[in-house]
């Protein structure tokens, strides 16, 4: 979240996948990415959350696809998911890196870290916006949002299969999923960066020169994520009221005419 959805360009092809978890700096990366790539940034959140309705039935289809070990399948619908972009971050390609290499052997792997107890406090904040039981009945109207509740419930999914474990404890899962990045990405290939530290690291291990008088983008979407789901909350409350509005002028008619 944090930024506005990026549009493919015809002849670009991944030569970044982001690896970071989300909330650690992933939107930052992004922005930063388009700067020294020249080209579009697929941000998972940004993407799946305000980019088009189709995009969240897309990435539905493409876990249901991963989680039932459907190799072919799943790398067909993950290359038509990144065609045009020039890197991709955030969740959940954070968790298809193999998959990833698999199409773009080239490419190199970023991944932001931050502070483990940080990190842990920011993902109870951002899921806590989505965790009201409500939510999945208030999104029903909306063409795209509907899907959420089933996008989440397969994110965890994956997650669990990433770690081989059901466990909700968040500062194992941040160690083991800098472990199993390094188990899955060939040590040359993979960057390890603090968004914090600035242009220097990201380009030196991308082989990219700083950008003279640009300062690296610093992109806090926690607040983007609470409007965002408020966005969504007015807009699916709204659209029930005009529903049952209709219905109660269809039925309030449909009983003036049998009188």
């Amino acid at each position: 979240m944090g930024q506005t959805p990026s549009t493919p360009q015809p002849d670009t092809t991944i030569q970044v996948i982001g690896g970071g978890l989300s909330r650690t700096g992933t939107a930052s990366l992004s922005t930063a990415l388009a700067i020294l790539l020249e080209g579009p940034v697929y941000h998972g959140g940004t993407q799946i959350t305000l980019g088009p309705p189709t995009e969240m039935p897309r990435w539905n289809h493409l876990l249901r696809t991963w989680l039932r070990s459907d190799a072919d399948q799943t790398l067909s619908l993950l290359h038509s998911l990144t065609t045009g972009y020039v890197a991709i971050t955030d969740a959940p390609a954070s968790h298809l890196v193999p998959e990833l290499l698999t199409l773009y052997p080239d490419a190199k792997v970023v991944v932001t870290v931050r502070d483990p107890q940080a990190w842990s406090q920011s993902i109870d904040t951002a899921t806590s916006v989505v965790a009201p039981w409500f939510m999945w009945a208030v999104l029903l109207p909306l063409p795209g949002m509907r899907h959420f509740m089933a996008f989440i419930s397969l994110v965890k999914a994956q997650w669990a299969r990433v770690y081989d474990c059901e466990t909700q404890d968040k500062a194992w899962i941040y160690q083991r999923h800098l472990e199993w990045l390094r188990e899955v990405v060939p040590v040359d290939r993979l960057v390890v960066f603090d968004v914090r530290d600035g242009w220097e690291p990201l380009c030196r291990g991308l082989g990219k020169e700083v950008p003279k008088d640009m300062p690296f983008p610093k992109i806090n979407d926690s607040k983007a994520i609470e409007r965002a789901a408020a966005h969504y909350i007015r807009k699916g409350l709204m659209r029930w009221a005009m529903i049952l509005g209709v219905l109660v002028l269809g039925t309030a008619w449909c009983f003036r005419t049998r009188i």
